[in-house]
């Protein structure tokens, strides 16, 4: 399975936009990056009222798929909230490294976008998993290494050097061929 990082932080805080630059940084870098997004309402819907996949789920189909000649996006009704793991187990084995946005409470290792001190001692207490980064420009007193919103590439290096550089499936020498 790969490795699982969360980041986490207070809406608005830059969570999304550090993701996105993170994943470039990454598949620069070679790896395959998957990401899953954690909503916590009931109901959500990545389709559009009246289109043909929105359609067909609104008539009770338990699994949608939409299939193009590069992409697939499938839309699975579930009974119980899946937890992260068998999500990734299930559906994200071809990666190498699955990044969250969200998942606070989930035990995998978590880099929080912070704003303040008080993001620090909030997500410090609540978190499961260790914080083990945090991207902030404010001078926080953290016990973890700290980066500022534009040392992207320095990120990235992080979690290439202590999640993916020493996954058993690439050796020592980092990404896959």
């Amino acid at each position: 399975m790969p490795p699982i990082i969360s980041m986490i932080g207070r809406k608005k805080a830059g969570k999304t936009t550090i993701l996105e630059r993170l994943i470039s940084a990454l598949k620069t870098r070679g790896y395959r990056v998957g990401t899953v997004k954690h909503h916590i309402h009931y109901g959500f819907s990545i389709d559009s009222p009246g289109k043909d996949t929105w359609r067909h789920s609104a008539a009770g189909a338990d699994v949608v798929a939409i299939s193009s000649p590069d992409r697939l996006v499938l839309m699975r009704t579930t009974p119980k909230e899946l937890f992260l793991k068998e999500i990734v187990e299930r559906y994200m084995g071809d990666v190498d490294v699955v990044l969250t946005e969200g998942y606070a409470r989930a035990e995998t290792p978590k880099i929080l976008v912070a704003t303040c001190e008080d993001d620090l001692r909030l997500f410090t207490s609540a978190a499961g998993g260790e914080i083990v980064a945090v991207v902030s420009d404010a001078k926080l007193k953290a016990s973890c290494d700290v980066f500022g919103f534009d040392d992207v590439e320095k990120l990235a290096s992080f979690i290439e050097e202590r999640f993916l550089r020493h996954d058993p499936r690439y050796g020592a020498h980092g990404a896959p061929d």
